[in-house]
């Protein structure tokens, strides 16, 4: 697919949220380009050239549809990036993007820390289905990672911040790493965003972001994107993928998400600036066993996150209290302005316990194991979140 043209490509990440993929609606001038809903195209008079498979040509709407297209432009510019796939969801991306760099015999070295999706598509099925080996490693150190990602490594996938303990990974380090062997580097940004660190600037191949978290930020959207400079893959991605299994983001998510993203610049720094204000507060609060917030000082991949995160350290904190699950879950249902909820990066601050009987616990650090609470934060007023953790707390006897 042709490289996309970006006309604000020299302008900041507001500018570039609010005017790429936009353009005025040429039946009626209208300065918002419409929700087109079709699951049909009209076809051109002459058949002849036509690829009923083909991306190139809006058909029919598993081959993509003109809302997934603008939002496209978006993310790629977001990104500094010539191109962007989306599809239905952000495990969608994730699946789409190994579905297509892997077969049986490849070796993946993955984070004993990610996401449970990551964790899921790896330790069982393409594993199990398909003889890929896969090898967990921490991610976070770096003599561990050289001794996996060893010559014959196919792809090497992270997440920086991991997925739930906020773990941070040397982008730039472990790029080398894996191109000295051969391998592939693809990185998860969901947790950092755009705004705060743009993975392919720091040597990365491909990057996934689940767009239904904080580049949407209204929690009412799903889908995911990847990322990349890499065109004859990205058309690969979109031939075997998109079109030949199916994760196409519908219409209506595409534009709701587009609508999301020209506000997203500005939610993230509000949330960066919050976010850190809430954590240096839990550090200092009575009964929370750890903090992990890339942002703190005290956190082991502060430095790390110093170094390769711009603007901001994001808007997930992973605490514990000192207290057992019944507790912890007792706390989350006395907030009153923080929601009890699964997901994150929504306009409403969300908290989601990690109890102690989950099947990966083990393979997080010690402090983890217990009363291990992932909270992200949204757009109220720092103070009134603060006050609301403190209640809640009081109100369990913390």
């Amino acid at each position: 697919m042709a490289k996309k043209e970006n006309r604000y490509k020299e302008y900041g990440i507001a500018t570039q949220a609010v005017h790429t993929g936009t353009d005025y609606d040429a039946e009626t001038g209208a300065v918002r380009r419409p929700l087109h809903m079709a699951n049909s195209y009209k076809l051109p008079d002459d058949l002849s050239q036509v690829n009923y498979s083909s991306t190139d040509l809006l058909m029919y709407s598993r081959n993509g549809n003109a809302n997934q297209h603008w939002l496209e432009e978006k993310i790629a510019a977001l990104h500094h990036a010539d191109d962007a796939i989306v599809l239905a969801s952000g495990v969608g991306a994730l699946h789409a993007l190994f579905w297509t760099l892997l077969k049986t015999g490849d070796r993946v070295v993955y984070p004993n820390v990610s996401y449970m999706a990551v964790y899921r598509l790896f330790h069982e099925l393409f594993n199990v289905k398909f003889g890929v080996e896969t090898v967990m490693v921490d991610m976070t150190d770096l003599d561990a990672v050289r001794k996996a990602i060893t010559p014959g490594t196919r792809l090497v996938h992270i997440e920086t911040p991991d997925n739930p303990t906020n773990g941070v990974s040397d982008i730039a380090e472990i790029a080398r790493i894996a191109h000295e062997n051969g391998a592939i580097l693809s990185v998860d940004n969901t947790f950092a965003s755009p705004l705060n660190q743009t993975p392919l600037d720091l040597g990365a191949d491909f990057v996934v972001e689940a767009l239904t978290k904080f580049i949407n930020g209204h929690g009412d959207a799903q889908g995911g994107a990847i990322i990349s400079n890499d065109l004859e893959t990205m058309d690969r991605i979109r031939y075997e993928a998109q079109v030949n299994v199916g994760a196409v983001i519908s219409p209506f998510n595409a534009w709701q998400i587009f609508r999301g993203s020209v506000t997203y610049p500005l939610r993230m720094k509000q949330i960066n600036e919050t976010s850190l204000q809430v954590a240096k507060w839990l550090e200092q609060r009575e009964n929370i066993t750890f903090v992990s917030y890339p942002g703190l000082q005290s956190n082991p991949g502060h430095a790390t996150a110093k170094k390769q995160m711009k603007n901001g350290y994001g808007g997930v904190i992973s605490f514990g209290v000192n207290t057992d699950d019944k507790t912890v879950e007792k706390f989350c249902a006395a907030l009153k302005v923080i929601t009890f909820a699964v997901s994150l990066g929504h306009d409403e601050s969300l908290i989601f316990p990690q109890p102690s009987y989950d099947e990966r616990i083990h393979l997080y650090p010690e402090q983890f194991q217990n009363g291990f609470i992932r909270f992200s934060i949204g757009l109220e007023e720092p103070e009134d979140i603060i006050a609301d953790l403190d209640q809640a707390l009081r109100a369990v006897g913390l």
